[in-house]
């Protein structure tokens, strides 16, 4: 009954993104950093930056998917999450746009290595399906959205948890850190890329920053929130799963 429960949600996000695949236009301004945009030797850094995170992941997966196969639908689960939250934009500066990530609750529930291959996935499918971010700039997109959020999500949630032991505001915070944080990245790389004539790239970087914050900073509470809900009704529906993956992530730290 759990297992069919978890399955009916899993479909019920599996068709939302299935209409966001048909019903949200593609445009040359639109998710994460566009294709094309960021010059041709900042694009390769990040890609080069992100590389050893995604092998590392792969490796992690592997085991994890080895030694309890059913944990594979969680695993779906946080893709598909992430998918449909980070499909879901608001346009926020030329180049890029604001948008919850929805890393959080995989970094939490799998470890941050794990969503370094799964976020940039998401990616990787968005560029090419819904114009979305674009192949040269994965990489930076990858390493801000996959990689810089989701280890900042898990470290906010092991310190809240260590030191409060109050899991929904851990979640929460998690959820929320990794989302800032994202931009954060995001707006480091672009101020790296193009810095200020007057200021350099600390003046590009409070521009692109502060931009960026007016939307973002609602959006990450949000999801906060939202993923605080979900959490809530794994811990219902799959405790054993849940329960799985605790084991695994402690197993990887020792």
């Amino acid at each position: 009954m759990k297992q069919r429960r978890m399955w009916s949600f899993t479909m019920l996000v599996a068709g939302f993104t299935v209409y966001l695949l048909f019903n949200e236009p593609g445009t040359a301004q639109a998710m994460h950093i566009m294709e094309g945009f960021l010059p041709v030797g900042w694009a390769m850094f990040w890609w080069a930056a992100f590389l050893p995170f995604f092998i590392l992941g792969i490796m992690r997966l592997k085991k994890m998917t080895k030694d309890n196969p059913e944990l594979k639908l969680l695993l779906g689960l946080s893709g598909a999450f992430t998918f449909v939250l980070s499909a879901l934009k608001m346009p926020s500066v030329t180049g890029s746009s604001s948008h919850p990530t929805g890393t959080g609750l995989g970094a939490i529930m799998l470890g941050p290595l794990p969503m370094g291959v799964i976020g940039s996935i998401v990616l990787l499918f968005q560029a090419l399906l819904l114009a979305h971010g674009g192949i040269t700039t994965l990489g930076a997109n990858a390493f801000s959205m996959a990689v810089a959020g989701p280890f900042a999500g898990y470290a906010a949630y092991k310190l809240i948890m260590r030191m409060t032991q109050r899991e929904k505001l851990a979640v929460f915070s998690a959820a929320a850190i990794a989302d800032l944080m994202t931009y954060v990245v995001t707006s480091v790389q672009l101020a790296v890329a193009f810095p200020a004539a007057d200021g350099g790239v600390l003046a590009s970087f409070m521009k692109f920053g502060s931009i960026f914050a007016i939307t973002q900073i609602p959006l990450a509470i949000s999801e906060g929130l939202l993923t605080v809900l979900l959490w809530n009704w794994l811990k219902s529906y799959s405790p054993h799963e849940l329960s799985l993956l605790k084991r695994q992530t402690k197993g990887a730290q020792s």
